[in-house]
């Protein structure tokens, strides 16, 4: 499977800056390379040791492109796990090109997305876990999602993983010798030991399961919809959220007619936060449209924050008005009663324009409500706090294995799905060859996160994703 042509790609973000990397890989590389560098102090790029820099230019002909450094990885001591060049040269869009365009004149291909990363995990450098946790990384965008990344890439839980699918390999093969001596009746695998490693499986297998779900918000921004009536204060409170103006802000009810995202860190986790459109009946298409969207954002997001327009509920002497007030708790209970399994931050803004009697009333009923001032920026850190106490980030902090990735976890389920089939057989009494048939499939699935089974479509649907130069 791997391509024996030399490939060649900018390694660096695209456009103009100061300095752009090159990176040339491929058997023919060095060879490739040579004829156009000249080097300061003479010496061949064909020379060059391994892992060593050398000043000098790349010429076209008599024609000098640009004075560069260049970078010599031999063999299997490269990323891509082949020999490898890679040229820094000044971050001229032009001269980008020009050198690009040079190498593929004299023999070069363009590179793939991803090309570089697929050929070391067909070169045996890394599985086929620690490559997909390349792309995390590039586009981690805060310390959590790094941390995620960052695991992955050192081996992760795949580690763990590949020494289970090798003892079960081993009693497989145990089992299949079984099946050749069939009619003598040997037992080489011993069943008292085998139960013991599946179910030392299943418990490996349930926790790497059950991690998703805390893995795959973290990786992909943990979704929160701020919801409440027109005019309630959902966007100054995302604007206060962001620390800047995102939102357009007015005393006109029904401003924000469409969902509006925008995503922070908030103790190193990431959470994208969706100021909808206030609910309300109305007779305006367009705003009708934007109330519907919010409930489709509703419905995505893992948290929901409802804002309470506190000062409405009392009258000018401060006294409760009971039939507001319950119009309003009822459109709470209505709302969790339609999302039960969300986490629910209620909060009570405008709260500057209350008494502390007024806040014991509102208390008596919610007593997790967390009063604010959006426009006063006063409780933001309550919000922050308490958003981050949603996050079961324990596993992080300890460094566990968590799964981010959709494919892996799908896998998983399958693998238990298969081992929790030979967990009955075994109960069952089931006969060797009945039990060797999921075993089978277990170590299938076992090996298409680590990339021991792999095929052509599935690493095509993988390495696209990636960006050219990696």
């Amino acid at each position: 499977m791997i391509d024996k042509d030399t490939i060649v790609a900018l390694a660096t973000a695209s456009g103009s800056g100061a300095i752009a990397i090159i990176r040339i890989s491929g058997h023919q590389a060095l060879e490739l390379c040579a004829p156009l560098f000249y080097a300061k102090s003479g010496l061949s790029i064909l020379d060059q040791k391994s892992h060593s820099l050398q000043l000098g230019t790349i010429r076209s002909g008599e024609r000098i492109l640009d004075e560069v450094l260049v970078s010599v990885f031999r063999g299997q001591r490269s990323y891509t796990g082949e020999p490898t060049v890679e040229i820094s040269c000044h971050g001229s869009s032009f001269i980008q090109k020009e050198i690009i365009q040079l190498l593929i004149s004299k023999g070069c291909r363009a590179a793939q997305p991803g090309e570089f990363t697929l050929r070391a995990f067909l070169n045996g450098k890394m599985d086929l876990s620690q490559a997909e946790a390349v792309a995390d990384l590039i586009s981690s965008d805060n310390a959590a999602s790094h941390q995620l990344a960052m695991q992955q890439m050192r081996g992760g839980f795949t580690s763990q993983l590949k020494e289970l699918r090798q003892e079960l390999l081993d009693f497989a093969s145990l089992m299949e010798l079984e099946l050749d001596f069939s009619e003598e009746d040997v037992e080489f695998a011993n069943r008292d030991q085998f139960q013991a490693l599946v179910l030392k499986i299943q418990k490996v297998l349930s926790r790497l399961i059950d991690s998703f779900a805390v893995g795959n918000v973290i990786k992909n921004g943990i979704p929160v919809a701020i919801v409440g009536e027109p005019n309630v204060g959902k966007s100054t409170l995302l604007n206060a959220l962001l620390n800047e103006e995102r939102a357009i802000v007015s005393e006109i009810a029904g401003t924000t007619r469409d969902t509006i995202e925008d995503e922070i860190s908030i103790g190193g986790i990431g959470f994208r936060f969706i100021d909808t459109a206030g609910i309300r009946e109305t007779q305006d298409t367009i705003e009708g449209l934007g109330i519907q969207r919010t409930f489709e954002k509703i419905k995505q997001s893992q948290v929901i924050v409802k804002l309470i327009d506190t000062p409405k509920v009392f009258d000018q002497k401060h006294q409760l008005i009971p039939e507001e007030w319950e119009r309003v708790k009822a459109d709470i209970q209505q709302l969790k009663e339609a999302f039960p399994e969300r986490p629910f931050l209620l909060l009570a803004n405008k709260a500057d324009l209350l008494t502390d009697a007024n806040k014991d009333t509102l208390r008596a009923d919610f007593k997790d409500l967390l009063f604010i001032s959006a426009k006063a920026k006063t409780g933001i850190e309550a919000i922050q706090e308490q958003l981050l106490s949603y996050v079961d980030a324990g596993a992080l902090r300890n460094n566990d294995s968590i799964v981010t990735n959709s494919r892996h976890y799908n896998a998983l389920l399958l693998a238990m799905e298969e081992i929790n089939k030979v967990q009955e057989g075994l109960n069952q009494g089931l006969t060797t060859d009945l039990l060797a048939i999921d075993i089978r499939q277990a170590l299938y699935h076992f090996g298409e996160i680590t990339g021991e089974v792999t095929n052509d479509e599935l690493l095509g649907n993988i390495f696209a994703n990636f960006c050219i130069g990696k």
